[in-house]
């Protein structure tokens, strides 16, 4: 039933249709390591829905950093390539869910707060880009998540009204951004967000521990 009267399908991508948290929180470990710092433990959900360039900020200003913002986020970037391309894979489920949108006629994108070379990076590895009719960060909107801008975008580009729309999310920030575009909203487990279950299904509309549980609903 959730899928009903669906015309478009919004994806996050880190920890929502791809397994990537475990990675960012290694490599703020050691990117504030390599400058005399440990990673505090709410650095996590304060950076939470941030754009890349509005981590970057968060970043230089909060550590005090001595690089530019540019000099942030390349480094980030040359970081993440690597595992992006060899280590990050797939969702349970996600690629039988986006070939049941394709068979579907369902449009599909993908709204993330990543950087887009490293966006670009994981979606050719995954071989995954020909399932998207529009890719966008966050960087091309006014603000980051919780804001619903990037959704909207989104939205605008797919030609799809926003109560049309279902997004997937695995934070409560994005959560939040698509209810506030006025989409319905599917939560989704990630190991690194457990302790925030509670928080995440009351947040959403729905609730799912991996996709093949649509799939199997759809097809009972």
């Amino acid at each position: 039933m959730m899928m009903k009267n669906k015309k478009a399908v919004i994806f996050d991508l880190d920890g929502t249709l791809v397994d990537s948290m475990w990675m960012w929180k290694a490599i703020d470990i050691e990117f504030l390591g390599s400058f005399g710092y440990e990673l505090p433990e709410n650095l996590q959900r304060e950076i939470e829905g941030m754009s890349f360039s509005e981590t970057a900020v968060y970043f230089k200003e909060r550590f005090a950093l001595p690089l530019t913002l540019t000099e942030i986020k390349q480094i980030w970037t040359n970081m993440s390539i690597d595992k992006y391309r060899n280590e990050v894979v797939l969702k349970p489920g996600a690629r039988e869910f986006l070939d049941f949108l394709k068979v579907q006629g369902i449009k599909a994108g993908i709204a993330t707060s990543n950087g887009r070379e490293m966006v670009d990076a994981v979606i050719e590895s995954l071989k995954i880009s020909p399932y998207f009719q529009v890719v966008t960060t966050a960087c091309e909107v006014a603000a980051g998540k919780p804001a619903p801008d990037i959704y909207l975008k989104v939205a605008d580009k797919l030609n799809a009204q926003p109560e049309s729309c279902m997004v997937f999310e695995d934070i409560p920030a994005g959560i939040l951004a698509g209810k506030r575009a006025g989409m319905t909203v599917c939560a989704i487990e990630d190991e690194f967000s457990k302790d925030l279950k509670e928080e995440k299904c009351s947040l959403a509309d729905y609730f799912i521990n991996d996709y093949y549980e649509i799939l199997n609903g759809v097809m009972a």
